[in-house]
């Protein structure tokens, strides 16, 4: 990641621990599969932590359902609930108890998600946040997103909309999930940050591109295919958030095809 982006991210949360005394600052960091948003997260808490500001980071990822639950929802709702991903797929207040107990001064369990086994951590392997954690930052690609009009749902965006979701169930659903208990989620963000990809079409190969990496260091990983079915899971939302969010986001760092900064909008933007 751009270290202009860094810096400028830096500062948002700068400006916005200060204006807080020793209250917990909770900042959202959003953008599509890819743009980078975990290399920009770790290297932002490396900063805090080297100046003693305690930070931690939790991944919307890492809020998945387990395989049980996502099942079990698949058979109760639609078949396309079984693939992690969408609004609908997390466990909500699990991530409101995180940002509670860190609200009131406590340490905190992180919850951690195994993409290889498609399944949650136990709890004895996740990550703990200090008692009197200043900063937690919660990233992922739907982070802050808002709804869609139930107009926007009726056409497909793409070939598995129209052929696994002929009646639009699956995306009602999503949006339905959307709109309810994720905003209460969203709702406790304080500052919301969007890395801003050029258009979904990028996101494809940003992600293959990092299933290859993947596939070079370990047995696992998606195939070209696979990818292009499983992306296509996120482009509805992807796009509405490219469209509508950087207009009300506290900073909006625009990249281009090869994830360098183009711009800069906002409370963090220079020059």
């Amino acid at each position: 990641m751009a270290r202009e982006a860094l810096d400028a991210v830096d500062g948002l949360v700068r400006r916005a621990l200060a204006e807080r005394d020793d209250r917990l600052l909770v900042v959202g960091l959003c953008g599509a599969q890819g743009s980078g948003k975990s290399t920009l997260a770790a290297g932002l808490q490396a900063r805090l932590v080297r100046d003693g500001i305690p930070a931690a980071i939790l991944s919307i990822d890492d809020l998945y359902r387990t395989r049980a639950e996502r099942t079990a929802l698949a058979n109760a709702v639609h078949p396309l609930l079984r693939t992690r991903g969408v609004p609908g797929t997390h466990d909500v207040d699990l991530g409101l108890r995180v940002i509670e107990a860190l609200e009131r001064g406590e340490a905190a369990l992180l919850p951690r998600f195994d993409k290889a086994a498609d399944d949650r951590l136990p709890e004895a392997r996740w990550e703990r946040a200090a008692a009197g954690t200043r900063l937690l930052l919660l990233e992922g690609w739907c982070v802050g997103a808002r709804p869609q009009q139930a107009a926007a749902l009726a056409a497909p965006v793409n070939a598995l909309e129209r052929d696994e979701d002929p009646d639009g169930i699956w995306r009602a659903y999503v949006n339905h999930a959307l709109a309810g208990e994720y905003q209460a989620l969203f709702g406790r963000l304080d500052r919301l940050a969007l890395l801003a990809a050029p258009g979904f079409a990028i996101v494809r190969r940003w992600r293959t591109q990092q299933e290859h990496d993947l596939r070079g260091v370990t047995s696992g990983g998606m195939s070209d295919a696979q990818v292009a079915r499983f992306i296509q899971h996120y482009e509805r939302l992807t796009r509405h958030i490219l469209h509508e969010m950087p207009d009300r986001a506290d900073l909006t760092i625009a990249l281009d095809e090869g994830r360098r900064v183009t711009a800069i909008d906002g409370e963090g933007r220079t020059g």
